[in-house]
């Protein structure tokens, strides 16, 4: 028989085919719509939620214990909430961490974010890797009364991801500078008192640990919106370019990125893009990028430096590569994931430019990939030594 005591559902997940998950909602009520992943990563759910890279994006976590440390002011990656919402497997528990400041339910709720627990995601995470990154519409309600039909179809009437720029929705509305450095035992975050270089950081959607690991390296960031020009980086005279993470079809964002980008490339400074700002640099190469059939989000997808042979093992979020295939000459290959042989990084042969698809500030290896801002700091101390010289 029937368990006739069962809880009525308070969430509903319509998936843009018709088929519909049931659960429990926390965080705020309302309906949102967004495409669907899923993020393997075991930790860092909050870094996740705050990451400009999750815009119109509803997220999946495979790990099932989400919410177990609570949340903390220290762990945002940008002021609030970006993702459109979540979906776990088990609701919430009480914080467990000596860091803990709040309930993950409470600053969800706050933040007008909504979210759904008790779902089979084995089931959804497997229907995503099957048939491609789904469009979804996500509906909290307390009193547990849903319009599947108008769910079904506002997930359907969602535009998808693909030519959509998102970077001008995330990026920041005027320019500021950054000098806050890594977190460290016991000070916490500090602030860089004394500069070696001068970095314009192009904002797509930067996370603030990126901006960090900048300032670790020594770096004076001034942080610049996404639609700055050629002529407005230049004007700060920087030793070096930075090209940030972001969301969206790079393809879209490409069509006021590029044109900036391939001015600054005429000043010979060295330039490190990571993630959207890597498929930008692409983009302004002369190379082309693709949809992924679900994309890569993890913090444990292994890619391999194809100069040196190492394997770094990183943290991921992206539903565009750029297709190796379209490299242009002079343009070599550096870095592909072992997972699926995509393209995870780029240098220009004769120049100091270079990007990855991966996140090297999220530490997953966990210092597998710093080396990446050091390579960034060289190359401008290199190119300071040779003006000199």
């Amino acid at each position: 028989m029937p368990h006739t005591n069962a809880p009525r559902p308070t969430a509903c997940l319509a998936l843009a085919d018709g088929t519909l998950f049931y659960g429990r909602g926390f965080g705020a009520t309302g309906e949102t719509q967004a495409e669907l992943c899923f993020n393997t990563a075991m930790t860092g759910y909050q870094e996740i939620m705050t990451d400009p890279s999750y815009a119109g994006q509803v997220v999946t976590f495979t790990f099932p214990h989400v919410g177990n440390v609570g949340v903390n002011p220290d762990d945002d990656e940008t002021a609030d909430p970006v993702a459109a919402g979540m979906v776990v497997k088990w609701d919430p528990t009480e914080p467990s961490n000596w860091r803990a400041a709040e309930h993950l339910t409470t600053w969800l709720e706050k933040r007008g974010r909504i979210a759904i627990g008790g779902v089979d995601t084995r089931r959804l995470t497997r229907a995503i890797r099957q048939q491609g990154a789904p469009h979804v519409a996500l509906a909290h309600n307390p009193d547990g009364v849903f319009d599947i039909a108008a769910l079904v179809a506002r997930a359907r009437a969602f535009p998808g991801l693909k030519g959509l720029d998102l970077a001008k929705d995330v990026t920041c509305a005027q320019s500021y500078r950054w000098d806050e450095m890594r977190w460290a035992w016991p000070q916490g975050y500090t602030r860089l008192a004394d500069p070696k270089f001068k970095v314009v950081a192009v904002d797509y959607g930067a996370k603030r640990n990126i901006l960090r690991c900048l300032a670790s390296v020594g770096c004076d960031v001034t942080v610049l919106p996404a639609t700055a020009t050629a002529e407005d980086v230049m004007a700060h005279n920087p030793d070096g370019v930075f090209l940030s993470n972001g969301p969206g079809d790079p393809a879209a964002t490409g069509a006021y990125a590029v044109p900036m980008i391939q001015g600054v490339l005429q000043h010979d400074l060295p330039v490190f893009g990571i993630c959207l700002g890597h498929q930008m640099l692409a983009l302004a190469l002369g190379a082309e990028t693709i949809k992924m059939n679900h994309g890569h989000h993890g913090a444990n997808h292994p890619v391999k430096d194809l100069e040196t042979g190492k394997v770094e093992i990183t943290s991921m979020n992206h539903g565009f590569a750029v297709d190796s295939q379209t490299l242009p000459k002079g343009v070599l290959e550096t870095h592909v994931s072992l997972f699926d042989g995509s393209n995870c990084g780029i240098r220009m042969a004769d120049r100091p430019v270079f990007s990855v698809q991966y996140h090297p500030e999220a530490s997953p290896g966990p210092q597998d990939s710093f080396y990446l801002f050091e390579r960034f700091a060289a190359h401008m101390a290199e190119r300071a030594e040779n003006r000199v010289g």
